[in-house]
């Protein structure tokens, strides 16, 4: 095979594309479709509380035309991450919804589960054998930390993918995943070199965010050759640069030129980016470097209570001018009227308009607007509790007298009724670290179903 082609429709599974943009990418006679179906970047809550951060409408209308395009072609199709964190409960959630497909559009394929959840014990016994390893800056791995978690997947790299290739799958639906191996492991299965693979499964992975104008709801198509791959948007307003194309190689990345990932580094001192015409950029000289013993990413949650919010505005100029002093002041008088109780509780200010997203980083912390939005947040062991240090937060910040204040009703404005809103579990992650195995497949076991028209058989 001299060249392998690669459609991915979309940077996340449930964010949708244009169907005439899958249709430009079905002429072009792909021998795989990919797609990655989750991330981090939500934060740890899914991972914790065991869902999807895309909707299921959404994840089943994309699969829809996926499954059926995929299978009246006769190429496989390689989900990664499932439902989002690639946990058991998200692999169960995707597996309905892809029977639910097959059953409605009349498709029959042999699918391959492959789990990516461990059990904490399993993980606390590598530990206290010494296999686990801190991802810097991270903390260290506890005991205290394992003991908490509730949910572990280890990421997976393009070996457990390939077995289940070579075990007949046609569709394999994965736990959580290094985001370029659901569309490196069968280029390098084919022969294809595994740098050059993996580069171009790392801009595939976003899809059409690596084109500008950038979009992570529409699709991107590569070519793999051996020595080299090309990448082309299949939408007509977008094009690949090399900018854009080597902007996103270094998305989410420390080091521009070695990129970590399961198993060794991507190795880009050599790599070049050639705009071959107005839409489509070659690259060229990515290296893999394996490194031995082999690492996987493990992820890991742990719940830290429940958390309550709420929404306000202000508009006094006088309180703008205040707002960090009273706020000092309404944390203080919290703490001062539950003191007896001593209660523990986490009580945030998130100011909008002048810190609100970068928090203590921001270069120009005075605000210059005449209005700002807050959000105040209470974290607690139980959601009464948050609630109550919420909304004690709420109504002491919205009658606290200021010096010049005037008015006397109320110093906040609200945009809902209530103002008060419950957001239930609050998760944290508990382990970012780097666990050594002996076979990279150890940790990912996977079963073969014949999905049928009407159901799935084991």
């Amino acid at each position: 095979m001299e060249e392998y082609r690669i459609l991915a429709p979309t940077a996340i599974l449930g964010y949708g594309f244009p169907l005439s943009s899958f249709k430009e990418g079905m002429k072009r006679r792909p021998h795989l479709i990919a797609v990655d179906a989750g991330s981090t970047d939500p934060g740890p809550y899914y991972l914790g509380a065991g869902v999807s951060f895309t909707q299921r409408r959404a994840v089943k209308r994309d699969l829809a035309i996926i499954l059926k395009a995929a299978i009246d072609a006769g190429i496989p199709v390689t989900i990664g991450t499932a439902g989002g964190s690639g946990g058991q409960p998200h692999l169960r959630w995707n597996l309905e919804i892809i029977t639910e497909v097959a059953a409605e559009e009349d498709l029959e394929f042999i699918l391959a589960i492959i789990n990516a959840e461990i059990e904490p014990e399993q993980v606390y016994l590598r530990w206290k054998e010494g296999k686990t390893f801190t991802l810097e800056p991270g903390p260290e791995l506890t005991e205290d930390h394992l003991k908490n978690t509730l949910r572990i997947v280890a990421q997976m790299g393009v070996e457990p993918l390939i077995e289940a290739l070579n075990a007949g799958a046609q569709v394999i639906l994965a736990g959580r995943a290094y985001d370029p191996a659901v569309f490196a492991a069968p280029a390098i299965r084919a022969g294809f070199p595994r740098g050059l693979a993996i580069h171009l499964g790392k801009i595939l992975e976003c899809a059409a965010i690596a084109a500008t104008p950038g979009s992570g709801s529409d699709c991107l198509f590569g070519r793999l050759q051996a020595d080299c791959f090309e990448v082309e948007p299949l939408n007509p307003i977008r094009r690949c640069t090399t900018l854009s194309v080597a902007a996103h190689t270094l998305y989410e990345k420390s080091d521009p030129y070695l990129l970590p990932g399961p198993g060794g580094l991507l190795d880009l001192q050599e790599t070049s980016f050639e705009q071959i015409d107005e839409r489509v950029v070659r690259v060229r000289g990515s290296k893999f470097k394996e490194i031995s013993p082999y690492r996987v990413k493990l992820e890991g949650v742990r719940r830290i209570g429940y958390r309550t919010v709420s929404i306000a505005g202000i508009r006094d100029p006088l309180l703008i001018n205040a707002l960090d002093q009273v706020i000092s002041e309404v944390k203080a008088r919290v703490s001062d009227n539950f003191q007896q109780e001593r209660l523990v509780y986490f009580l945030d200010f998130k100011i909008y308009g002048k810190n609100g997203v970068m928090g203590a980083l921001e270069p120009s912390p005075i605000p210059n607007s005449h209005e700002l939005g807050i959000l105040i947040e209470a974290v607690a062991a139980t959601q009464e509790l948050a609630d109550t240090v919420c909304g004690f937060a709420r109504s002491t910040m919205l009658h606290y007298g200021y010096e010049g204040r005037v008015s006397t009703a109320g110093n906040l404005a609200f945009p809902y009724s209530p103002s008060d809103f419950q957001t239930g579990e609050v998760f944290t992650f508990s382990l970012y670290h780097l666990l050594e195995v002996n076979d990279p497949r150890e940790l990912f076991p996977y079963e073969i179903q014949k999905i049928k028209g009407r159901g799935l058989s084991g």
